[in-house]
């Protein structure tokens, strides 16, 4: 029992830190070179469709529209797909007013509240009927409160005189981070995971993902989204890999996007990400058994073992601390430790807080605390079931 308990710890542990540690240095090893230099895209040769499903978005959508039709994209082959999921704002009376400035915008006006994927693949049916599935008819799947640079459409097309090349992702900026609230962490971890994103498409072509607030996709990869899954872009980039595709980065391919503020609302998005997070983990759990392949140790290495990371910890905490009853001093201090980081660093962060003391490592830690109970909050979710893809988008505020 006391070598099964010592076991768990250390594989425990070392899952977290393989996947935190162990595996983004590999990958910077692999892939931390710069990209080569890539030659400029004939956009003629292109045909563009701007899929965007939303839900009650009045306080950016015009900000978005006005960002769209700056696009540097020839007008004639550009098509913007907008499906409302049954909007009870002036989300449809924003777009409608948009029509003569946006002569490629499609509006799609659903009655009933369905969900993003459900949405999704409508959009994609209506991009379909007007223009085939092709190698070069290109979807950039993008969320109303994400913009676009307007240079991005020629940027990402670059990648894709790659054959091999069936998704491209963006570099996400984050604007209005502020020192008060959680919105530094966040932007530091979506700057971290951007790197290693670009290090897995280096090494190869096999990035874990896109950012779904915007992404290009070869309309003839784009397979539609079962209804109730809750994580639509992760479905879709794994499905390229299922047809013999590659998913890759593109850092000068930039959009912008405001960092959220709120840990309240970021614990909620979390938990349920994390929900389709496990969707996608029983989808795709034949790519976990894999021997020697590199696609099923990208998958596990930088998704699956930071899905299970709440599991993990649990597990050190509970083997270390009957260790630790037996008598062995250090695992008494592992549990100890682990106790006191979990209860005490939230606390005095928030304490700090309140005098207008805000540290950053602290926040750091407390920021990784509360999101890996979201993703204990996501697992429940999950566990009893997911019957709808219908989602409450995060709380908006102006990006540019």
């Amino acid at each position: 029992m006391i070598a099964f308990l010592q076991i768990l710890c250390w594989l425990c542990l070392l899952g977290i830190l393989h996947t935190y540690l162990i595996y983004p240095l590999i990958m910077w090893g692999l892939g931390g070179r710069k990209n080569p230099a890539l030659e400029p895209a004939d956009t003629q040769k292109y045909q563009l469709s701007i899929l965007m499903a939303v839900y009650n978005e009045e306080l950016v959508l015009a900000e978005k529209l006005e960002n769209l039709s700056k696009l540097q994209f020839p007008t004639e082959n550009l098509r913007i797909y907008v499906g409302s999921d049954a909007s009870s704002d002036q989300t449809i009376p924003i777009l409608e007013s948009y029509k003569d400035k946006l002569p490629g915008l499609r509006i799609l006006a659903f009655a009933e509240r369905r969900g993003k994927p459900s949405v999704l693949n409508d959009l994609a049916m209506a991009a379909f009927a007007e223009r085939p599935a092709a190698p070069n008819h290109i979807f950039i799947i993008t969320d109303a409160n994400v913009f676009l640079d307007q240079k991005l459409p020629e940027t990402i097309l670059r990648k894709y005189s790659d054959p091999e090349i069936g998704l491209v992702d963006t570099r996400m900026l984050n604007t209005g981070t502020e020192s008060e609230d959680i919105s530094k962490s966040e932007a530091a971890y979506i700057s971290l995971e951007g790197r290693l994103k670009l290090w897995e498409s280096n090494a190869w072509k096999m990035m874990m993902g896109p950012f779904g607030g915007c992404y290009s996709l070869r309309s003839d990869y784009f397979q539609p989204v079962p209804p109730h899954f809750l994580v639509d872009d992760f479905y879709i980039a794994m499905r390229v890999f299922e047809a013999g595709g590659r998913v890759v980065s593109d850092p000068e391919a930039l959009c912008y996007e405001a960092v959220s503020h709120d840990i309240r609302e970021e614990i909620r998005r979390k938990a349920r990400i994390s929900a389709g997070n496990f969707q996608n983990l029983a989808r795709f759990k034949n790519l976990l058994f894999r021997p020697l392949s590199r696609l099923s140790f990208a998958f596990v290495s930088h998704k699956v073992l930071r899905w299970i990371t709440p599991l993990l910890f649990l597990g050190i905490w509970i083997s270390s601390g009957i260790l630790g009853l037996t008598g062995n001093f250090w695992y008494l201090l592992l549990f100890l430790c682990q106790t006191a980081a979990f209860i005490l660093v939230p606390l005095i962060d928030r304490l700090f807080a309140a005098f207008g003391l805000h540290l950053l490592p602290l926040r750091h830690i407390h920021y990784f605390i509360r999101m890996n109970g979201a993703l204990l909050k996501g697992l429940g979710r999950y566990l009893k079931g997911i019957k709808k893809g219908a989602w409450e988008p995060t709380k908006r505020t102006k990006t540019i």
